[in-house]
């Protein structure tokens, strides 16, 4: 993801590890070697992505460190309930991101690449300040995802006219 600002860190008590864990002893579960590697793979680095792409990412079977399809499913709605991913729609598919430990931010969607783009706006937070108040509403969380066309695909070049188009 071609960012060229970076959103800040929000501080926290535990690592991811450690709250996940927290979370299963909670539930009474235990921590699997298939959930360490998950873990270890979704918070290796920071982007977005859908089951698919993750399952991809992963060994395969036969091989250290493989995880099967239906587990990958399953744990990522446990790192889900457990507050460490955040999963939102984007055209008919589910996709993940980080958000334990991670700001409030919201995403444009280039329609053209499928690239998401992360922002943080003081203005539009205002907004939604000022909309709940008028409402008299308790705003708990909000995703905004403004669809359009990125940069780079709007450079495009456009198809050279040619002299049999011309006739």
């Amino acid at each position: 993801m071609d960012q060229d600002f970076t959103l800040n860190d929000v501080q926290v008590a535990m690592t991811p590890e450690e709250r996940f864990e927290e979370y299963l002893q909670s539930k009474g579960m235990r921590n699997t070697q298939q959930r360490r590697n998950l873990m270890e793979i979704v918070y290796s680095r920071h982007e977005h992505f859908d089951a698919d792409t993750l399952i991809d990412q992963l060994p395969r079977k036969g091989n250290t460190g493989y995880v099967s399809r239906p587990t990958v499913y399953r744990t990522l709605a446990e790192f889900v309930d457990a507050g460490l991913l955040r999963k939102f729609e984007l055209d008919g598919r589910a996709v993940y991101e980080h958000d334990y430990g991670y700001p409030q931010h919201d995403h444009l969607h280039c329609t053209v690449c499928d690239e998401l783009y992360e922002f943080q706006s003081d203005e539009l937070l205002q907004l939604r300040r000022n909309v709940a108040q008028q409402h008299r509403f308790r705003v708990t969380s909000h995703r905004l995802i403004i669809s359009g066309i990125c940069e780079s695909c709007s450079r495009t070049p456009r198809r050279k006219r040619r002299k049999q188009d011309l006739i």
